[in-house]
């Protein structure tokens, strides 16, 4: 790479920190603070957002683009995410017998599942790890389309797969939904409560993992609690 073109990437990574840093920010407020021209920020911003890497918002201001997001989210899953999750995991297929997925932003449109605890019933969900599936009409989808109620969670029916129902609860780092924990399950065995409780057990399970990470919350009271929460208290 030539010298013209490093200090062009230079520039650019700079102008994407200052934009990460702040969350919204003008161009005049990213020239000033990188020391360059404001037409030569514009012409990288430009760039960025052409790339997906940075957003352009109706007030003229900047911010961080789903590329990044997507990037900084497979990063964190790759280094700590799963492992970081994986006893949450666990204590949910524990009292559901479901099995339990963690799954992230991908490319357009589309989550990415990265991890799976199988449940313990003999016909259960098996692994899909690796698969993407489009977040329209999906419990996950709307997870992180940021349309999950107070309750603390999702429940779609009948979205990815016929006669399954899906139900997912975010995790959060700053104001950002960065994965999303969801339980798939057969319409067949959801009788009484169970899609309530197990609802209850992923929001407070990922309310937790969030508040770990950071996450700007809301309120408890708004969360959905764990109504229970021993082994002793397995779901049929």
């Amino acid at each position: 790479m030539g010298e013209t073109s490093t200090r062009t990437a230079e520039r650019a990574m700079a102008l994407l920190g200052v934009v990460c840093e702040h969350g919204a920010i003008t161009l005049a407020e990213s020239a000033r603070e990188t020391g360059l021209a404001a037409s030569t920020a514009l012409r990288l911003l430009r760039a960025l957002e052409n790339g997906g890497f940075v957003r352009r918002e109706a007030d003229g201001s900047f911010r961080p683009g789903t590329r990044i997001v997507q990037f900084g989210a497979r990063a964190l899953s790759h280094e700590s995410l799963v492992p970081y999750c994986r006893e949450a995991m666990e204590r949910i297929v524990a009292v559901t017998r479901e099995s339990v997925y963690l799954s992230i932003p991908s490319h357009e449109d589309t989550a990415l599942y990265i991890a799976i605890t199988e449940g313990t019933h003999s016909v259960r969900h098996t692994s899909w790890v690796g698969r993407t599936i489009p977040r329209r009409a999906s419990a996950v989808g709307a997870v992180f389309a940021g349309e999950t109620p107070a309750r603390g969670y999702v429940v779609v029916e009948d979205g990815v797969e016929n006669d399954v129902t899906a139900i997912a609860a975010p995790l959060l780092t700053g104001s950002r939904v960065i994965a999303a924990l969801s339980v798939v399950v057969p319409d067949y065995r959801l009788r009484g409560d169970k899609v309530v409780r197990i609802g209850a057990r992923l929001a407070g399970e990922a309310h937790d993992l969030s508040r770990s990470l950071g996450g700007q919350l809301p309120p408890p009271a708004q969360l959905a609690q764990p109504t229970y929460g021993t082994v002793t208290e397995r779901m049929s």
